[in-house]
């Protein structure tokens, strides 16, 4: 629980001690409750909100940089992983470890590339009071954060970025350039990915894939 426990706290709206999740219980009853209590929309920001509405067109204008900068030949290759509409139905990562790689598509800047393809890191996904955090442990970008249900084909991750040597990552909803949104998506069999269309940083949209370890 450790790196998570804060991520969210200030967007919840959760007092937090030192071992207390930052997901408060979920009621027995939905009638128990507001219908938007706990859920991804409630607790996104409203730029995160607009990143996951326009999760599509980041999606195309990544692709068609990337594209028109010579690297047609490398988001072939990795066929369904950039496909924009591969997702697949159940999209629940269970929880435990992965291995987790990063392509960054598309360009913010003049002078950066636009299509990097990082070599192979560990994630991990736990239980978290009724929600799944996901946790990048190493690599010096590491998103971790909070997996909220959505639809059949989807979940949305809510979460912040820590760099570097850092030990434990920002509140949610603190730092503009250090929260994160993305989409959870099943692409198939023990295959999933984390899309993080319009990232604060570097690239026009992030794709994270996950397998299982071992």
């Amino acid at each position: 629980m450790g790196r998570t426990i804060w991520v969210l706290a200030v967007a919840l709206g959760v007092t937090l001690g030192a071992c207390k999740s930052v997901v408060p219980p979920v009621p027995p009853s939905a009638a128990d409750a507001p219908p938007e209590t706990g859920t991804w929309r409630a607790t996104a920001t409203s730029q995160d909100q607009e990143r996951i509405r326009g999760w599509y067109k980041s999606w195309q204008a990544a692709l068609a940089d990337a594209r028109a900068k010579g690297f047609g030949a490398d988001i072939d290759r990795e066929g369904i992983l950039l496909q924009p509409t591969a997702a697949l139905p159940n999209p629940h990562l269970p929880a435990g470890d992965y291995r987790c790689r990063t392509i960054k598509l598309g360009t913010q800047g003049r002078s950066g590339l636009s299509y990097i393809a990082y070599g192979w890191f560990r994630c991990r996904v736990a239980p978290e009071q009724g929600l799944s955090s996901l946790t990048k442990s190493t690599g010096s970008q590491r998103p971790v954060g909070l997996i909220f249900p959505d639809n059949l084909k989807r979940q949305i991750f809510l979460g912040t970025l820590e760099l570097g040597d850092e030990k434990m990552a920002v509140n949610y909803g603190s730092d503009r350039m250090r929260d994160m949104a993305g989409l959870v998506e099943r692409i198939g069999d023990n295959r999933w990915r984390l899309v993080l269309p319009a990232p604060a940083y570097e690239s026009l949209l992030d794709v994270i894939e996950l397998v299982p370890a071992g």
